[in-house]
């Protein structure tokens, strides 16, 4: 099975062969949470940026 992309309705659905590195694909996916929520933040990129830096190093 390859990656499929689908857009239904208001979603977007990501159908991945089980056999994907699932360390890397919860990397991406803590990613694409990090820019969903900065784009709704009033902080600065920066600031957005140091605070994630300071959570990865605790």
């Amino acid at each position: 099975m390859k990656m499929v992309i689908e857009r239904i309705n208001n979603e977007i659905v990501i159908k991945i062969p089980s056999d994907t590195d699932i360390t890397g694909l919860q990397r991406l996916i803590d990613f694409i949470k990090f820019r969903e929520i900065a784009s709704s933040s009033k902080a600065e990129e920066n600031e957005i940026n140091n605070l994630a830096r300071e959570s990865k190093s605790d």
